[in-house]
């Protein structure tokens, strides 16, 4: 296996998914990389780099939780976050139509989007009830931790 590749990190972390391992440290080369993780709902990004031989990797722990809500001081509108780094899809399927539009009322617990990371779709729901204001993320785009994907005005 080779720590440089993607597809070798790839495989290392299904491992850790479908084991009870909560860290793994691999040294190839001048890479060292060190896998993570905690049994409370943490989702693995993980950055190797080149390093001197003293020096490790960084390893990034994100949690996994309900969507952020963040209130946009001046308007007045909420912001949906995403709660993981991924790939944004406003429609369950590429044919399917859109979970909300901009105008549609929403009900706390709805669907408004999901997230894909690492194969696993998650559901991202409104926090609040309201109505669509604006969509900020670009279907089929990847999204960091904490981008803003729906302002939401409070009913």
């Amino acid at each position: 296996m080779n720590i440089k590749d993607l597809k070798g990190i790839k495989s290392l972390i299904q491992l850790m998914s479908d084991s009870d391992l909560t860290e793994i440290t691999l040294e190839e080369d001048a890479v060292k990389l060190t896998l993570k993780r905690d049994r409370v709902a943490v989702q693995e990004v993980v950055s190797a780099q080149p390093a001197p031989v003293m020096q490790q990797a960084a390893t990034i722990q994100v949690p996994v939780a309900a969507a952020t809500e963040v209130v946009a001081e001046d308007s007045g509108l909420h912001q949906v976050t995403a709660p993981l780094v991924g790939t944004f899809y406003a429609s369950p399927a590429p044919d399917a139509d859109l979970y909300v539009k901009i105008g549609d009322k929403v009900k706390k617990g709805q669907t408004l989007c999901i997230i894909e990371a690492m194969k696993l779709m998650n559901e991202i729901e409104s926090d609040m009830d309201g109505t669509v204001v604006e969509m900020l993320a670009k279907n089929a785009s990847p999204v960091d931790f904490g981008a803003p994907l729906f302002s939401i005005k409070p009913n």
